[in-house]
């Protein structure tokens, strides 16, 4: 047992491990590790609190972005609205443009009907007048019937010209 060198090994190990502890070398690594445990915790408590900001801010981001989209629907809400007033109005006004013309033409209609009905009882009352006053001056003879020709044509004409 003290001639292989597994043994011999095991004892240089032991010796190292000795004059390290006596030395203050555990105390060193300890501390080392201690440093690097609390520069990891830190860097954890660093990513924790970096996290926390990134999902304050993302919920801000999205708070944000669910306003914006509702005053968006608002918008689009309020330009139909507007669009369809507006195109209300349009059709409202056309419609009374129509109207107006329409009637316009109803009543340039109407008075021309009643030029023209006028002008007919006119033209036929005078082809009347004009038959009437050959005929009686062909059946009556002398000054008097002349005369009484001429003012019977007179009464008549102003009966129909006013």
């Amino acid at each position: 047992m003290w001639n292989t060198p597994e043994f011999w090994v095991a004892v240089a190990f032991f010796v190292l491990l000795g004059i390290a502890a006596w030395m203050g070398g555990f105390k060193t690594i300890g501390n080392l590790l201690d440093k690097r445990g609390q520069r990891i915790a830190t860097e954890l408590e660093e990513a924790r609190r970096l996290s926390a900001e990134a999902r304050a801010l993302r919920d801000e981001y999205v708070a944000k972005r669910q306003a914006a989209e509702k005053e968006a629907e608002a918008i689009v809400a309020a330009a139909r609205e507007e669009a369809t007033r507006v195109a209300q109005e349009a059709h409202n006004r056309l419609a009374e443009f129509v109207a107006g013309r329409t009637a316009a033409a109803e009543a340039k209609i109407s008075q021309a009907e009643a030029q023209a009905t006028a002008e007919v009882r006119a033209a036929a009352a005078n082809a009347g007048l004009q038959a009437a006053e050959v005929i009686l001056r062909d059946r009556t003879q002398g000054e008097a019937a002349d005369a009484l020709v001429r003012n019977g044509v007179n009464q008549i004409r102003g009966a129909f010209t006013h």
